[in-house]
């Protein structure tokens, strides 16, 4: 019995049987949640990783302090509702698809499933370093695959491990910090604006391992929350979970943009650069809450999904690029490579902070325009199809089509 939710008068018929079908989901068994929520953040990430490009006289935390009112509200904006928001949204996002893999595998009898969990963390590794090496350098694919290599041993944990360590993980990212300097000295790293190919290779070879490999001590609260909320479904099943996703949002969200004031305040220019001390407190308020506000946004756009329904044109094109997150957010790095590097275009002197947004709007928008064509002709992202031929070690044929086998409405009674 086929248990895809179909249109009336369709029948889905296998043309694979289940249980050998030990690839992906089809994109019409997909939960709306989820996809929709990476498509809607990969505007944030493109906001978060563009404004460090810029250069100037003065910067703080990525954001040039000579600009105008405006860039100066850009810079609040940014940083009260993206830095430090959107990627520990991904995170979750990536745990709870994780928990997808496991629960799909397990259904299916399948046994290594820490080993194709592996393979997909090999993939994430070696397509994050050319990432960094050729485009760019703060990647954060390595560091999911390395997160995963890891990460593979804890989905088998109970669901009170999987929760007491994400907390013990996310307190200690609360304690003071030294490197909450780096908020008012931070100017691009000489290996994301190289003079030449050259002296781009041979700092990016220094610099990615050490994003790579600290990076997942970022994510791990996340990714964690992710598993746990990926076996119950959570954001598959919002109407069984609608107390929880509220309550997440509202609190999430909120405890977010309140985190993130301090910080906020003095990038934005409106309030001075405190003393040392009292940066190595507002530094880790404003990455702790922003975690929180992560798990606000998955839960208030999971809501948001269930209220939809079925979706319309613009719903539909924002969950198609979630179905193809990592080539859109490939696709981001070219366009900050073509518009910043030095011997490019190099615009990281020109652009004003809310230029810069703009740009990263625009370039998210044309990446929702092509995945949803892509959507519309049947093919799924490049970069989708090779990680799930190396996940599944075979080319993997859709399990399940709908056929329309009557054209008119049966007879009542």
């Amino acid at each position: 019995m086929c248990r895809l939710p179909v249109r009336p008068y369709v029948r889905c018929v296998s043309t694979t049987p289940l249980s050998d079908n030990r690839g992906p989901l089809a994109t019409a068994e997909r939960a709306l949640g989820p996809d929709l929520a990476r498509g809607l953040m990969l505007l944030f990430i493109a906001l978060a990783n563009s404004h460090y490009f810029l250069s100037g006289d003065s910067v703080r935390g990525g954001f040039p302090m000579d600009g105008s009112t405006l860039d100066s509200a850009v810079t609040w904006c940014i940083a009260t509702f993206v830095d430090g928001r959107a990627f520990p949204m991904f995170g979750l996002l990536f745990g709870y698809g994780v928990a997808m893999i496991v629960r799909r595998q397990a259904a299916l009898g399948a046994k290594g499933v820490r080993h194709l969990l592996w393979r997909r963390a090999v993939f994430l590794i070696v397509v994050g370093f050319l990432h960094a090496m050729l485009l760019y350098v703060g990647d954060i694919l390595a560091a999911y695959g390395v997160l995963l290599l890891l990460g593979a041993w804890a989905v088998r944990w109970k669901d009170g491990w999987l929760l007491g360590v994400a907390a013990v993980i996310f307190a200690l990212g609360l304690l003071p910090s030294g490197d909450s300097m780096s908020i008012v000295t931070d100017p691009p790293d000489p290996s994301m604006l190289p003079p030449d190919l050259l002296t781009m290779f041979a700092d990016r070879i220094v610099v990615q391992p050490f994003i790579m490999l600290l990076g997942p001590i970022g994510f791990a609260c996340p990714f964690l929350v992710g598993l746990w909320a990926g076996r119950r479904r959570v954001l598959e099943r919002p109407e069984l979970h609608r107390r929880l996703l509220t309550v997440t949002a509202i609190v999430g969200i909120t405890v977010a943009v309140l985190g993130a004031q301090p910080v906020a305040l003095m990038l934005a220019g409106v309030t001075d650069v405190p003393s040392h001390a009292t940066l190595e407190v507002i530094g880790p308020w404003h990455d702790a809450s922003g975690v929180l506000g992560g798990f606000g946004y998955a839960a208030a756009i999971t809501l948001l999904a269930a209220r939809l329904g079925t979706p319309g044109p613009i719903a539909t094109a924002i969950a198609a690029t979630g179905q193809r997150s990592m080539t859109s957010y490939l696709s981001q790095s070219v366009v900050w490579t073509v518009a910043f590097t030095p011997f490019l275009l190099d615009l990281s002197g020109s652009l004003s902070v809310a230029g810069t947004a703009l740009l990263a709007s625009i370039t998210w928008l044309s990446t929702v325009v092509v995945a949803d064509r892509m959507r519309r002709a049947g093919q799924r992202g490049p970069f989708e199809v090779l990680v799930r031929r190396v996940t599944y070690g075979r080319r993997v044929a859709p399990a399940l089509r709908s056929v329309r086998v009557d054209q008119h409405p049966p007879p009542i009674g």
